[in-house]
């Protein structure tokens, strides 16, 4: 099927947003694509993107994300040059996506996933236990904000957005005692060394999605559609019917606190999950398994048990 092969006459065009992480996972793939088809790194281009999320982080760099916009000012632009054929495939944080494509667009790819857990960096203390009363923590995630307080109440969080280069570098000026980062950006960026310690998914329930990658296309690309289907882990596929359906029935964006782990063992998928109010006062937690086949179906019902429990406002922020 040589025809359906991108060559370095007609390189095949992978779109990303420019923040060493991303440009990292962009090429994994295109590593993987290389390897899978024996094709030599000309047959691809790696096309930067800037993203309305990105333009606003850099302005509103001190303001919670929930202010500036959901998941999708960070795919906006990236969807929109796929459309237009102006790259053939994207790549992306499975957790920075949306959980509905743009009319047109598919996301059925998903490369095996990384390290799930958060890492505790801190240049002081060992960890979350150790951090004393009234410690500073810096962190962006509604999620990690509302686990952190609900465990250690006595903590004083800030914002602390940006890339990984960014926070390391707010760390170092003081800016807070500790942060928090994904085990899988520092494993792909080859900076494990940097995390203090990972945490427990028992201490600390992970991002719904963490340590994924997933590929989109255009749904009628065929040639796409061939190269993709072969780097696809199919596994994780599965996991991430199971947490999606989930993140999907609790409406959750990035002003909710959601967490959530799938794990497959034997054929059988474990699911469990966390709903938190903001201001970490109360957690709420599910579990279940299912046959792999049924993980959708898993990720549904467990949302619903937890949005029966949860009541209505359960994620409002408190005046």
């Amino acid at each position: 099927m040589t025809q359906m092969l991108p060559s370095p006459d007609q390189p095949l065009k992978i779109g990303t947003r420019g923040s060493p992480l991303a440009l990292a996972q962009a090429y994994e793939t295109r590593a993987r694509l290389m390897a899978a088809f024996d094709l030599p790194e000309e047959a691809f281009e790696v096309v930067v993107i800037k993203t309305t999320g990105d333009n606003r982080a850099m302005i509103d760099a001190d303001r919670p994300l929930k202010e500036i916009g959901n998941k999708g000012l960070f795919t906006k632009e990236i969807e929109e040059a796929m459309l237009s054929g102006g790259i053939d495939i994207a790549v992306h944080s499975t957790k920075d996506m949306p959980v509905e494509q743009p009319a047109g667009l598919i996301v059925d790819c998903f490369l095996p996933r990384e390290d799930h857990r958060d890492a505790f960096v801190s240049p002081t203390v060992a960890n979350i236990a150790e951090l004393p009363a009234g410690a500073v923590v810096g962190t962006s995630s509604l999620r990690r904000r509302a686990q952190l307080l609900h465990k250690r109440p006595d903590l004083k969080v800030v914002e602390f957005r940006g890339n990984v280069q960014t926070r390391l570098k707010k760390l170092s000026e003081g800016v807070a005692d500790c942060t928090f980062l994904a085990m899988a950006g520092l494993n792909r960026l080859g900076m494990t060394e940097v995390a203090t310690a990972p945490i427990s998914t028992d201490d600390m329930l992970p991002a719904i999605a963490q340590g994924t990658i997933c590929i989109e296309r255009r749904e009628d690309d065929q040639m796409a559609a061939h190269l993709l289907a072969a780097i696809h882990h199919a596994d994780t596929a599965v996991l991430m019917a199971a947490e999606r359906t989930l993140l999907a029935a609790l409406d959750g964006s990035c002003e909710t606190p959601i967490a959530g782990l799938a794990e497959l063992q034997d054929g059988t998928v474990h699911l469990r999950a966390e709903i938190l109010r903001p201001d970490g006062s109360e957690s709420l937690t599910e579990e279940g398994s299912a046959p792999a086949a049924e993980a959708a179906k898993l990720g549904a019902d467990i949302a619903a048990r937890l949005l029966s429990r949860a009541g209505e406002g359960f994620f409002d922020f408190k005046a």
